[in-house]
């Protein structure tokens, strides 16, 4: 399988093509973002309900990390 790399929050990360910007960011981090009360926050639903794996890509905010599929070059920001 091919490889692609991108950055998370700085990061340098190779992962197999096709796979979701959210299961990259575990791989670097236990999730995105964090609560209003300093919890972290990790996907919950995995197919774009809940909105919990917000992420920006690419200087886009409020990106669901679970939809998005990464790609070479891809700059991933989280909150946490």
């Amino acid at each position: 399988m091919n490889r692609v790399t991108l950055r998370i929050d700085g990061t340098p990360l190779q992962v197999d093509a096709g796979t979701s910007v959210a299961a990259a960011v575990a791989y670097v981090r236990s999730g995105p973002r964090r609560s209003c009360s300093g919890q972290p926050r990790a996907p919950f639903c995995g197919m774009g309900v809940c909105f919990e794996c917000r992420v920006r890509i690419d200087g886009v905010a409020q990106q669901r990390a679970c939809l998005a599929v990464v790609r070479e070059g891809m700059e991933v920001v989280t909150d946490a």
